[in-house]
């Protein structure tokens, strides 16, 4: 049997097949009961969160696909990820992780599993907005090979009233 790996997955799958990843497992966002949790997750991470039924209108959209991580042998998500595809362009919604989870591996996880179901679905590449200020998050998608191609100038108020820009990044998953 000849095995053809994907070549943009990630370190966070080689690290699970090692077993040197996090005890932290993704599974898809398709449970009406995950949406309180997703929902607290989301506003700990941002000022202007989801609610429920902002999280359950987004999940009902065509295209739209999202994982939840949790600790394993636990039931609560503390990271969430929410993608959409349109053809053959796919573009991160949102994504969050509890402060407790934080540098542990769950967003390198989740970003893992958008990518390893656009890889399914053959998608070209793979677009997100970060504010300029999250260096975490930076750190990341540029592990990841996302590269700034744009920029939105004062798009997200801070909590002392600065603006900081939106990086536009994008991956480029094939051709």
């Amino acid at each position: 049997m000849v095995w053809h790996l994907p070549l943009n997955w990630t370190l966070a799958f080689w690290e699970g097949l090692l077993g040197q990843g996090g005890s932290y497992v993704a599974t898809a966002l398709v449970s009406e009961q995950d949406l309180a949790a997703v929902a607290a997750v989301h506003g700990g991470a941002f000022a202007h969160a989801w609610d429920e039924d902002e999280f359950a209108a987004l999940i009902a959209q065509p295209g739209t696909f999202g994982f939840v991580a949790r600790r394993a042998g636990h039931r609560e998500p503390e990271g969430l990820v929410l993608a959409r595809l349109v053809v053959d362009e796919a573009e991160i919604l949102t994504i969050a992780v509890d402060r407790s989870a934080r540098g542990k591996g769950v967003g390198r996880l989740l970003m893992d599993m958008v990518l390893q179901h656009l890889h399914a679905e053959r998608a070209l590449a793979l677009f997100l907005e970060v504010d300029e200020t999250n260096v975490p998050a930076l750190a990341l998608y540029r592990r990841l090979r996302f590269e700034e191609v744009g920029r939105r100038p004062a798009y997200y108020p801070g909590p002392d009233g600065q603006r900081t820009s939106a990086l536009i990044m994008k991956r480029t998953l094939r051709g």
